[in-house]
């Protein structure tokens, strides 16, 4: 099978021919139909985070077929679509998964980081964590709903019911999904981007965002929450001084550069700050049967599979609105 690998973070991705790989005791084989690119696939190539796994098959939202099954896995599962997301296994037993936290796993591990990912033809997953997509989503909308959509919808949850606007900071793959979760709710979104990006600021409106501007800048009415999707950790203090007393402050992204010191008045009034740490297979379950209930455009933005890195220096560069995703090419299954 033809895959992606990353041999060194910093360097490009290496196109290279591997065995197809074969499923264990309770995984299960996948042909990738589409796996979306997402700014922790960034954070790892660019070594950001550092290496679990070299070399390795980056990718974790990842929507194929299911081709072969491995040992105790139910044989129904041949021939369904599953999603396969960034959580890949957790132990069960540690204190984290008895408080059905398994989302903090003291031994979990990640695909795409722990494990090869979806930056190949075919894939192996664990049968357990993979996530059944409905119909009404082809693979190449459907995998970015597997990390932007899941990660943005457990932000999402961590707001107050009764928080009627939301500011969210870094207008990409996650806040195009989330946007319209909140319109539905009949929330008002504000989308914060980076300075002039006028084309982000447009899309958000045309999505249903009440106001759209540059993130450091003060929006038009305070926040009753706002969630951080940019990696950027001066936009937290930014985003306490526009929330107000009682708010939501939620950092959505697995790494962030330094939060500067700020003063303790921005955090008083009984301000909540706080992040997000991976998912639950909870969380899986929940968002697809809501989008079973609510459809959600996805605006993909689709690369051949050999195009990994433009497509990984495109996000770094926001040169495009939405989720990119890489598609292998039929022709060479």
């Amino acid at each position: 099978m033809l895959a992606m690998m990353l041999h060194r973070p910093g360097e490009p991705l290496r196109r290279e021919w591997r065995e197809l790989p074969a499923p264990g005791p309770g995984q299960v084989l996948l042909r990738v139909g589409a796996c979306g690119v997402c700014r922790t696939d960034l954070h790892i190539v660019d070594g950001e985070l550092p290496p679990h796994k070299l070399p390795l098959v980056p990718g974790h939202e990842v929507a194929g077929m299911v081709v072969q099954v491995g040992d105790g896995v139910d044989a129904s599962l041949a021939g369904r679509r599953v999603g396969v997301p960034w959580l890949g296994h957790t132990c069960g037993v540690c204190d984290f998964c008895r408080m059905h936290r398994e989302n903090l796993c003291d031994h979990g591990r990640f695909t795409g980081y722990d494990i090869d990912g979806g930056y190949a033809q075919y894939t192996v997953a664990d049968a357990a964590y993979c996530i059944p997509l409905p119909d009404t989503y082809d693979d190449i909308e459907a995998a970015p709903l597997l990390c932007a959509g899941l990660i943005g919808f457990r932000a999402y949850s961590m707001v107050q019911e009764e928080a009627a606007r939301i500011g969210i900071y870094g207008f990409g793959a996650a806040a195009h999904i989330l946007t319209q979760l909140a319109r539905q709710d009949g929330r008002e979104v504000f989308a914060f981007t980076r300075p002039g990006d006028s084309r982000s600021q447009q899309f958000a409106r045309s999505l249903g965002a009440a106001w759209a501007g540059d993130a450091l800048h003060p929006p038009p009415a305070p926040l009753d929450a706002a969630l951080l999707f940019a990696p950027d950790g001066a936009l937290v203090p930014a985003a306490l001084s526009h929330v107000r007393k009682g708010g939501d402050v939620v950092c959505a992204g697995i790494h962030m550069s330094d939060i500067p010191s700020f003063p303790y008045a921005l955090l008083w009034g009984e301000r909540q700050l706080r992040s997000v740490a991976n998912l639950t297979r909870h969380d899986g379950e929940a968002f697809f049967q809501r989008l079973a209930r609510h459809r959600v455009q996805t605006s993909s933005v689709p690369f051949p599979l050999e195009q990994a890195n433009q497509a990984l220096h495109a996000l770094r560069a926001g040169a495009f609105d939405g989720a990119a995703v890489l598609v292998p090419s039929a022709g060479q299954r």
